[in-house]
């Protein structure tokens, strides 16, 4: 043994209460997880936990008595997904056989209950269950939870290690305010819940709203009803469908697809099942699309100034040059700056005898229909509101964390998130398309496959790491919006137009998207960065997970030179 330089040996640190754990490094500690929704990032994320963890139990909760969240709920005339079907899926469960290019909420919800059928989720998921609270039991670092069943109307306790929110943003679905609404003596109807066998051909109706419902409800209903009267407050981009922009590309997989109309051929969809590489090459044709639109939405870019011109050429085109549809329609704000709609027969059904077009602003609504600022009553026998969902993020449980509930915390302040997923002071919660999460940039399905990713590998590092809980800091987050508060004003996401990414705010900040486009999302989850979090431990030494000095990678039956395959 050789003495160092200039002395002697060095103390070696010393404790008699730390002792070296029996167990080898990457021991996986069991955890409970509960996730609370059933829609497409509830299913994805049950599909993620069985390929990343072990030793562990997960259930999920769903208030509905079946799978499928949005698509479950939303069952209104004309009501389809506006994102390409073959981009809407999941990336380990392509379904060639949609049967057009864009998918309905039947065939939707159809392809999500396959897939819990394929993947055997039913024993994972307990639907007619709502969790009315979650409180953190710092002591024990688990959640304890209430859950009612819907059913019999009983309430138990539940806990978990984990748990997870994939309600998503747009479920809370809400009436507008307008004085008298329900005073209605005719049908009430709110487009996220649409009664079944409601009758409306030969009555006149009204549609308030000319959102993402109200665009696509209109159309669905104009062909039937005596008189539709459309109510809007506010100008919106419409812009070519994905199947029309797609068809003028210089490419020849995208321009020779066999369509009739929005539906594929059975030639067509024959051939996206026979030949993989072909189906393939098409998805990812439609996707890097997708993922092309973000330079449209920086303000002032050449992009965005072409896209404005052509898009107000094909906005008046579409309403046949009706210089009052095309005042009351064509936005003066920057394009994006209300989420862009593909609304496929929109405009050109405002141009029919039996529309009526009304933006003077409603005054209240009477039991026989609907009065505006100059004094008349327009009467009516149905009224739909096509008024969108409550989007403040805030919870619809108390959610009882370190410093308080979230509700209050939302309710007083802006809603603000490390990542969109996480929250100080709420350790081991996490969320699916939180607060300035990328929903308005393409299909959700990609997006909450890479967030499973990074939160299952967050409880991966808890299991195997001995660390019993973690939530980001204060310090994290406020960086984080100082650079997202920077940075947004660069985008059309913040103009002055009503979006409900700035929570239905004409002016104010954008609470509802990231800073960037969706590769940068991509990219900004590919590494946990640990450096931002706060931790408790099993063990006041950080390393005592290291153990017994062995590896669970050279035990059992596993290959114990991995290291030296190319792969790796």
């Amino acid at each position: 043994m050789h003495e160092l330089a200039g002395g002697a040996f060095p103390s070696m640190p010393h404790t008699n209460t730390y002792s070296v754990s029996e167990k080898p490094l990457g021991t996986a500690r069991h955890v409970r997880i509960v996730t609370i929704g059933a829609g497409a990032s509830g299913i994805n994320m049950i599909r993620t936990l069985r390929g990343k963890l072990t030793d562990y139990e997960h259930v999920v909760y769903d208030k509905n008595p079946s799978i499928g969240g949005t698509w479950y709920e939303n069952k209104y005339p004309g009501c389809v997904c506006d994102i390409p079907a073959h981009n809407y899926q999941f990336s380990w469960n392509h379904n060639p056989s949609w049967s057009g290019f864009l998918a309905g909420t039947d065939e939707i919800e159809r392809y999500l209950c396959k897939v819990c059928e394929d993947e055997n989720m039913g024993p994972s998921i307990k639907t007619s269950h709502r969790v009315t609270s979650a409180i953190w039991n710092e002591n024990k670092a688990i959640w304890e939870l209430q859950v009612e069943n819907l059913e019999d109307g009983k309430t138990f306790s539940d806990s978990c290690h984990f748990l997870l929110n994939a309600t998503g943003i747009l479920n809370n679905w809400k009436w507008p305010n307008i004085p008298g609404l329900h005073d209605f003596k005719g049908e009430l109807i709110h487009t996220a819940n649409w009664p079944k066998g409601s009758e409306y051909a030969g009555k006149k109706v009204a549609v308030i709203g000319n959102g993402s419902s109200g665009v696509q409800v209109v159309p669905a209903l104009q062909p039937d009803v005596k008189e539709l009267v459309h109510f809007i407050r506010s100008p919106l981009w419409v812009v070519p469908s994905q199947q029309q922009l797609l068809a003028q590309k210089p490419i020849d997989i995208l321009r020779d697809l066999k369509t009739d109309g929005n539906k594929f051929t059975a030639e067509q969809i024959e051939r996206f099942n026979s030949d993989p590489d072909y189906y393939l090459q098409f998805v990812k044709a439609v996707e890097e699309d997708i993922n092309s639109k973000f330079p449209m939405l920086i303000k002032g870019s050449d992009v965005a100034k072409y896209a404005t011109k052509m898009v107000t050429m094909f906005m008046g085109a579409a309403l046949g040059g009706n210089p009052e549809l095309m005042k009351a329609l064509i936005p003066d704000f920057e394009i994006g700056c209300r989420r862009l709609t593909p609304a496929v027969g929109y405009l050109e059904s405002l141009t029919a005898k039996n529309v009526r077009v009304v933006t003077n602003p409603i005054e209240e609504i009477v039991e026989n229909g609907i009065k505006i600022s100059t004094g008349e009553v327009i009467e009516v026998d149905v009224l739909v509101c096509a008024t969108g969902f409550d989007v403040s993020f805030c919870p619809r449980f108390p959610i009882i964390g370190r410093n308080g509930n979230l509700q209050d915390q939302w309710a007083e302040d802006l809603p603000r998130a490390y990542m969109s997923s996480s929250i100080p002071g709420f350790p081991n919660y996490f969320m699916f398309l939180g607060p300035n999460a990328p929903i308005g940039h393409g299909s959700v399905f990609t997006i909450t496959e890479h967030i499973a990713k990074y939160i299952s590998g967050i409880i991966q590092k808890c299991q195997t790491e001995s660390i019993l809980s973690l939530s980001p800091l204060p310090a994290a987050v406020d960086d984080f919006y100082e650079h997202i508060n920077a940075f947004m004003p660069r985008t059309a996401w913040s103009g002055t137009c009503r979006s409900w990414f700035k929570n239905g705010l004409e002016n104010g900040p954008v609470t509802a998207l990231h800073p960037g486009s969706r590769i940068h999302w991509f990219h900004m989850l590919e590494q946990f960065r640990g450096e931002d979090f706060e931790y408790t431990r099993e063990s006041k030494n950080r390393f005592a997970y290291l153990g017994n000095g062995f590896s669970t990678k050279e035990l059992g039956d596993g290959d114990k030179t991995w290291y030296l395959n190319k792969s790796s």
